[in-house]
């Protein structure tokens, strides 16, 4: 089997952040593999800009570095490499004054009917002051396309704030709220598998799911994002974008037709339906914790940060419910730490047990159905049943895993990154995998009274060992509902 690769009409995609980490870790690399797949048309430029004052023949060199170091050594095609590297160009451009914005506007003459890309892989605090820059000197043409990364804020007033600096200077049309787990092929699969397939979604509901589980686990610390993190904590930093977003996925209903707004129309519905988290009920639904450390192994989040104190969470579980005819009484549990046991990924829908069991005496201690669709590391989608065990001698029941990994199930298939698949959606103007800005602003609006509820807490985050499965609180979160989590495992 081989992928089908779609060109894309010319384009210019700036890069605004060009030396920073996002680029050289994600954005090349995956503009690299998009070229070397034969996407790109000849024409098409990638301009790098930056506050660094660097020739474009600098910048190619330091690309060059990137793409061996990011890029998988058998991907790495000499030919390929020379000629992603003739794409690039550099412009210096200081976000925060008016220095190098003549120069940019010069770089792009003469190619206004071309689609136009502006990536902001910068701090937030430019996202807005850029936008209003490209409208002023006259950047923003008919096809002009603004992507911005997560944070979107860090509370719903500043969201909404910053929202209406990038509308002013770009329609909504034109802004794309990118979150990579939305590129992810699980995650597109997740649709492909209740809307393509008439076998999932006549049970897609709470008479037949018992229960949701959302992870996201990571095994790293703060790997030098202190000053940021600090602020944010794993609500900010997770919750309210990626683990809202794969909720939303899995409890969305069916779009009338698979277009941007019908699939943005249903996630935002699902964020309206959730249930309120306040002071009054915090206590009961959620749980946070900040991870400890290992005498001579490994440091706790304070020794990380270099501080003596702080209450910021580095795990967070929510016990969420959705009020609607599609999922009432079907809660969904979402979990996301640092420092745990395996960096694992995944949406797990957990069905409940047959209404009337044939067999009581063979099916004690058998777990329910499950739908496992793993995100990281090694996507794919596992459905564990019960089966009999073969042999002789009577009926035994047992667990069997249908199992596909999508790297091995699709006869190797390379899976492409999830920045390879967003950009070019950006490119050909497909809104579908990126936040609306009303989106945005209603997971905000569900996750401020979560967060005021936590600031009245005087009790401190509870610490949790590393390696671990998170604090105890999670733990009785789910347990206290007679249910488990599933294992974080690599």
């Amino acid at each position: 089997m081989s992928s089908v690769i779609i060109p894309v009409d010319p384009f210019d995609l700036v890069i605004f952040g060009a030396t920073g980490d996002l680029t050289r870790r994600k954005l090349l690399p995956a503009l690299y593999q998009r070229d070397r797949a034969g996407q790109l048309p000849p024409d098409a430029r990638v301009i790098g800009a930056a506050r660094t004052e660097m020739a474009s023949k600098a910048w190619r060199a330091e690309a060059q570095k990137a793409l061996e170091e990011f890029v998988p050594q058998e991907d790495l095609d000499p030919e390929a490499v020379k000629r992603f590297l003739g794409r690039l160009e550099y412009v210096r451009v200081d976000a925060g004054s008016e220095t190098g914005w003549p120069a940019l506007a010069k770089h792009l003459e003469g190619r206004e009917a071309l689609v136009r890309a502006f990536y902001l892989a910068v701090g937030p605090a430019f996202f807005g002051s850029i936008a209003e820059r490209l409208k002023a000197h006259g950047l923003v043409t008919e096809k002009a396309r603004l992507i911005v990364e997560k944070p979107l804020g860090h509370d719903l007033a500043s969201a909404h704030a910053l929202n209406d600096q990038l509308r002013a200077a770009f329609p909504e049309s034109g802004i794309y709220r990118i979150d990579h787990y939305l590129g992810k092929e699980t995650v597109q699969n997740l649709m492909a598998l209740r809307f393509a397939n008439a076998l999932f979604e006549p049970l897609w509901n709470a008479q037949y799911v018992d229960h949701v589980q959302i992870t996201v686990a990571e095994t790293v610390g703060l790997e030098g994002r202190g000053g940021y993190y600090d602020q944010s904590g794993a609500m900010r930093d997770m919750v309210q974008n990626h683990l809202l977003q794969l909720l939303c996925l899995t409890a969305m209903e069916p779009p009338a037709v698979f277009d941007a707004d019908g699939v943005r129309d249903e996630k935002l519905k699902v964020l309206r339906s959730l249930a309120p988290i306040s002071a009054s009920n915090a206590h009961d639904v959620t749980a946070r914790g900040q991870y400890g450390g290992r005498k001579g192994e490994k440091k706790s989040y304070l020794e990380d940060l270099g501080l003596q104190a702080s209450n910021t969470e580095t795990f967070v579980a929510i016990k969420a419910e959705i009020r609607n005819w599609r999922w009432a009484g079907t809660p969904f549990y979402l979990r996301t730490g640092k420092r745990l046991r395996a960096r694992s990924s995944e949406i797990a829908v957990i069905f409940r047990h047959p209404p009337h069991m044939i067999f009581p005496h063979l099916a004690q201690g058998l777990r329910r159905n499950a739908l496992i669709m793993r995100l990281q590391p090694d996507e794919g989608v596992t459905l564990r049943v019960t089966v009999k065990e073969p042999g002789p001698g009577g009926m035994r029941l047992r667990e069997a895993a249908l199992d596909m990994t999508f790297a091995d199930a699709l006869n190797g298939v390379r899976m492409p990154d999830a920045y390879e698949r967003l950009v070019m959606d950006v490119i050909r103007g497909d809104q579908t995998l990126f936040m609306r800005g009303d989106e945005v602003e209603a997971a905000w609006a569900w996750i401020d009274p979560i967060l005021a509820a936590w600031a009245g807490w005087t009790e401190p985050p509870a610490v949790y060992d590393p390696d671990g499965r998170g604090p105890e609180d999670a733990l009785r979160l789910i347990h206290q509902d007679g249910r488990r989590w599933r294992e974080i495992e690599p």
